[in-house]
Formats: structure tokens, sequence, C-alpha cells
């Protein structure tokens, strides 16, 4: 989406990306970015938390208004509502997950390709 959102500028498009991959997306220089620290795939917050997520994106919103310079980050003052324990385990694979997800690997590389060859 970073990459996306440049293009879009470069024709006269604003964007805002609202994320939780700070190096990756500030890497991309995208214009302007609402980052939230949460586990990856909730960048507009909790599941089921539709408050916060309206303030999310609200303040992503806002951005568009208060972003002056090129590559304006603003951090949100939302917090992760189940605590920080999900820090540690982020991207942990335990050995007794090891065959389950090898299993399901090879079941989503079969499901493309059966889908490609279709």
């Amino acid at each position: 989406m970073s990459l996306v959102a440049r293009y879009l500028e470069a024709h006269g498009i604003p964007t805002v990306i609202l994320g939780s991959a700070l190096d990756i997306v500030t890497h991309c220089a995208v214009p302007r970015y609402l980052f939230t620290d949460f586990p990856l795939g909730n960048p507009c917050g909790a599941p089921g938390d539709g408050a916060m997520q309206d303030r999310i994106v609200r303040s992503a919103i806002d951005l568009f208004d208060a972003a002056t310079a090129p590559m304006t980050v603003v951090r949100s003052a939302e917090i992760w509502p189940h605590g920080d324990g999900w820090r540690p385990r982020y991207a942990e694979v335990r050995p007794e997950d090891r065959e389950k997800l090898l299993a399901a690997g090879e079941k989503r590389r079969a499901d493309r390709a059966a889908k490609a060859a279709s």
C-alpha cells in the first residue's frame, strides 16, 4: 500500500496510510502515516472495538489537515487494550505448531496451484 500511496500522491490524490509496521512504511516514504503500535493486521484497532476504530480512522482523516511536510508520521494515542503480551509471541513458531503450520502452507500452495490451473 505504501507504494500505491506514493503513486496516487504523484498524480494529485492525497493519501493517509494506517499501519503497524513502522519500519517498513517509513522506509517506503509515504506522505502521511498514522502509526498504531498494535499487532500486525489490526491497524484500525482491536476487533469488535468500534469506538476505538472510529477514533483511529478520525485521527487518520485529521492527519490530512495536520500534515504540513512530506513524510509526516503521527503515532496514534490509542493503546492496545489487551496489553503488550503479543510482543514476545509475535511471529513465534513453537515446536508443537511446526507440523500444523507446514501442512497449512502446503495446502495454501496446492490451492493456489489449482486455482492458477483452472
